[in-house]
């Protein structure tokens, strides 16, 4: 596969833009008719394209109908699943209309009722999914002037129809109305306001500016190429900035294609109706398609031909991806519907064999960093030059540098670019904290290497120092954990032990599956001891100040965000019932 050392100066040309609502304008001039989205308009039907041209007559509509509606400069609330809709009021509400705040989806009532006080918003946008609990917020003390169903066919009192919006938009536009189409945009203003996952009260709300994201868009085409029509399989929450800019963005950016997949149990099938060859995911998606790969090669009694098929690519490093490609043909790509040429994974450290199997199969795969306060992207793996073990360089036009390194060159990552945030709303004091002499703390650490590669060992929050001042990162011992089958989710954190030191504790769920698939029907003490031999081989991978001391053995999956990651706090890390506990 292509991952030579002479790419790795080379840059992809690309066009200057001003903001969210050039790229749009510019994009449609340029794609015209080409397919900007594959949509499904209603659940099982086929996936149906919107042109360039249409999604730009659309969001012109929609924004004028908005700004009629005396939204002008307001906040504005969305939420909802993955859906045209979505796209179409995010590119309304901020390519003239005001700023936007994209909400989690599976928020609770409390804590909807609480964003939309936060934020000051005027108005919301919603699926039907979540409109029961959208009605029972509004019910509760707010300022909300309307809210806006992306379901209801009619306007009733002040719950308005966004289909009707867009037919009164068009009307106005057919007589002459250009508030919206002539706004004027302040690339440097806030354009977004998105607030990170924590608990009501902690969650804190970044402001982003279309300079930040039309930035970070344009940082990213140049190491990352797609194609014109290129399909990409959207399959991450959309309110995330990592599938918001790196996914949407990046691909209307570029003359690309987004397929809007129906959900994570659709994404096999929806790979093979769209033929899609571009996804941007997470660790968990990538481990569970490995996983799939590696079961459905030992349904077919093809598991050994694989692995002969690996170690005879291994090699021969340079051997072409389209021979890759048909080698391993019947094994994994037709599972991936035939298409797929790149994943990008992003949002937590992904197993470096898992990128290394892709890479030998014949998909690129390659590894990015970012954080909300970045707009993402902070740095990227080249497509045609990238290092497995390594979340990438920094971006084009940014700067990324290690603070206090140790005698191993780890410290607390920093960043600075036109992409960092504007600060946190309404909040000096923590917009004060976030940065060290106009460098943006990321909270994580990590080291270089003589390339500028960057490499993260772990989160500062979660790091354990032992009474003796080492530091243990969870995020290192888990990995090794997670090698075992026999475990499906873990967490490691340090426990008092009652002498004044902590102790390295492994919370684990068992893949029961695998469990009594191998051993049969086991009781507790039967349990315990396969995972005291997992332990017990995981200790011997590590120095013994990092080595585990307790296991807690729980039945119950932990808390995740939408995107997969555990939640890692005391709640989360609570014993539930039924849980068993012993010294390793």
């Amino acid at each position: 596969m292509a991952n030579n050392r002479k790419f790795r100066n080379d840059l992809y040309p690309v066009r200057d833009i001003t903001d969210i609502r050039d790229m749009l304008s510019s994009s449609a001039r340029l794609y015209g008719d080409d397919p900007a989205l594959l949509i499904k308009k209603n659940q099982g039907e086929k996936f149906t394209p919107v042109s360039y041209d249409q999604l730009k007559q659309d969001v012109d509509a929609l924004g004028t109908a908005l700004v009629s509606l005396g939204l002008k400069g307001c906040h504005i609330g969305l939420i909802g699943e993955t859906r045209y809709q979505w796209i179409l009021s995010d590119l309304a509400v901020v390519c003239g209309t005001g700023v936007l705040s994209p909400l989690d989806k599976d928020l609770p009532v409390e804590e909807l009722n609480n964003m939309f006080n936060r934020a000051h918003m005027s108005a919301v946008i919603y699926s039907g999914k979540v409109e029961g609990r959208i009605l029972e917020a509004i019910r509760r003390e707010h300022q909300l002037k309307y809210i806006i169903s992306m379901d209801s066919a009619e306007h009733v009192g002040k719950r308005l129809s966004l289909s009707k919006l867009l037919e009164e938009g068009r009307e106005m536009l057919r007589n002459g109305n250009r508030d919206f189409v002539d706004a004027e945009i302040d690339p440097e203003a806030m354009a977004y306001l998105l607030f990170t996952s924590g608990t009501t009260g902690f969650a804190k709300g970044v402001m982003l500016s279309h300079k930040n994201i039309a930035t970070n868009t344009v940082k990213m085409a140049r190491y990352f190429h797609i194609n014109r029509r290129e399909v990409s399989l959207s399959v991450l929450p959309i309110h995330h900035t990592y599938e918001h800019t790196c996914d949407i963005m990046a691909s209307l950016y570029q003359g690309g294609t987004v397929a809007l997949c129906e959900g994570l149990k659709h994404i096999f099938s929806d790979m093979r109706e769209v033929k899609a060859s571009l996804m941007m995911g997470v660790p968990l998606i990538y481990e569970m398609m490995y996983k799939r790969i590696w079961k459905q090669a030992e349904k077919n009694q093809r598991t050994e031909k694989l692995k002969i098929h690996m170690d005879f690519v291994r090699r021969h490093e340079n051997m072409d991806t389209g021979v890759r490609r048909l080698l391993f043909n019947k094994d994994v790509h037709a599972a991936l519907g035939g298409n797929m040429r790149c994943m990008v994974s992003g949002a937590a450290a992904i197993d470096p064999d898992i990128v290394e199997f892709f890479n030998t199969v014949g998909i690129k795969m390659i590894q990015g960093y970012g954080m909300t306060e970045s707009s993402p992207l902070i740095t990227l793996n080249r497509d045609r030059y990238h290092k497995n073990g390594s979340v990438g360089q920094a971006m084009f036009g940014s700067r990324v540098k290690i603070d206090d390194p140790d005698e191993d060159g780890i410290g607390e990552v920093l960043t600075r670019s036109e992409s960092v945030m504007l600060g946190y709303y309404e909040d000096e004091l923590n917009t004060a904290a976030a940065f060290k002499d106009g460098w943006l703390r990321t909270g994580d650490y990590g080291y270089l290497d003589d390339e500028g590669f960057l490499y993260l060992t772990g989160r500062k929050k979660n790091v354990i120092i032992t009474k003796n001042g080492k530091n243990v990162f969870p995020e290192e011992v888990e990995f090794y954990l997670m090698k075992s089958p026999y475990i499906s989710e873990v967490i490691v954190s340090g426990d008092e032990d009652g002498r004044g030191d902590l102790v390295v504790t492994a919370h684990i769920v068992p893949d029961m599956a695998e469990i009594t698939e191998a051993f049969g029907e086991l009781d507790t003490e039967g349990l315990n001891k396969i995972f005291k031999e997992v332990v017990n081989c995981t200790n011997d991978q590590m120095p013994s100040y990092k080595r585990i001391r307790r296991v807690e053995i729980r039945r119950e999956e932990f808390r995740k965000t939408s995107t997969h990651k555990i939640r890692r706090n005391a709640e989360t890390l609570k014993a539930p019932e039924g849980s068993e506990c012993f010294e390793a």
